[in-house]
């Protein structure tokens, strides 16, 4: 056995003990214990079952969990995604990816530059879901921001022609479509349950990170507290959340000199020399070479 052998063996022995703290550290002993859930079976009634999923979440750090949690509501919940599909999600995917990476290291011999492209891959697999989720509800909170000016605009349309507040917020959630509609909707699905106004707009201001649109709840909660016309508090944030529109689209679109910098040096500026300065080249190389490159 050669001596790169022993040095790609010990990498991977090294790598091992790294993922097997980094597993110890993420799931600790004393979180391994998980709830028992409750469910009805047809013939003997509620049987205690612990499923894998749980003990996983259980074992999770809790800011970890919380984290994902506030993605998910972030993101709509959507269909599909739960905090224990993702957890569940990320074991197998990082399963998956050190069998392949062990399989790939030892097909042809192993090699360092192997064992760094399977750690590495394994590591992504292990992230991708948090990597997906938060792009999501990244996405998600972005369409609530664009859309919040128009939404804000139609409902101040629909107050001064003499609808109430409810009424406009209504109108404009049936008319609109997007993740904006849906919280609106929601929140009058919770006002029409019994839950105040209050209560509902705070809700909606926990399942949004949009400064913009808190902002506007806490206008509306202060203007049902204080009496204030609903109709100039809609005016002033729709002239508001227009204008901040307006400034981000100056910034994004100042942004873009710097950002079309390095494709412009790096892609673009290396072909045209090499288009402008090859002709020269070639007439420099059959002067200096008695009339023919290969003279």
């Amino acid at each position: 056995m050669d001596a790169s052998t022993v040095l790609i063996n010990v990498v991977i022995g090294v790598t091992a003990l790294a993922l097997g703290a980094f597993v110890f550290l993420l799931f600790p002993g004393r979180h391994l214990v998980a709830e028992p859930t409750v469910k009805e079976h047809p013939t003997l009634g509620p049987v205690q079952q612990t499923s894998l999923a749980a003990s996983l979440v259980a074992a999770a750090p809790s800011g970890y969990t919380g984290w994902i949690e506030k993605q998910l509501v972030y993101a709509g919940r959507p269909s599909g995604w739960s905090l224990n599909g993702l957890v569940v999600w990320k074991i197998m995917l990082a399963t998956a990816g050190v069998l392949f990476g062990l399989m790939f290291v030892y097909s042809g011999g192993p090699e360092p530059w192997k064992v760094l492209l399977a750690v590495g891959a394994a590591l992504m697999l292990f992230f991708l879901p948090d990597v997906l989720i938060n792009s999501r509800a990244h996405d998600r909170q972005q369409a609530i921001q664009r859309s919040l000016p128009d939404v804000l605009d139609q409902m101040t349309i629909a107050v001064e022609a003499g609808l109430g507040f409810d009424a406009a917020m209504a109108k404009a959630a049936r008319n609109g479509t997007g993740p904006l509609a849906e919280e609106l909707i929601r929140v009058l699905q919770d006002m029409s349950i019994g839950r105040t106004r209050r209560d509902s707009f705070m809700e909606l201001e926990r399942r949004t990170k949009v400064d913009d649109l808190r902002r506007f709840i806490r206008a509306v909660i202060q203007a049902d507290q204080y009496g204030v016309a609903i109709g100039d508090v809609l005016r002033v944030q729709a002239g508001e959340m227009r204008l901040k529109r307006r400034q981000r689209a100056e910034e994004q679109a100042m942004k873009v000199s710097v950002k079309i910098l390095f494709p412009l040096v790096f892609c673009l500026l290396p072909v045209l020399f090499i288009v402008l300065l090859t002709p020269a080249a070639i007439g420099m190389l059959s002067s200096f070479g008695g009339g023919g490159i290969g003279g």
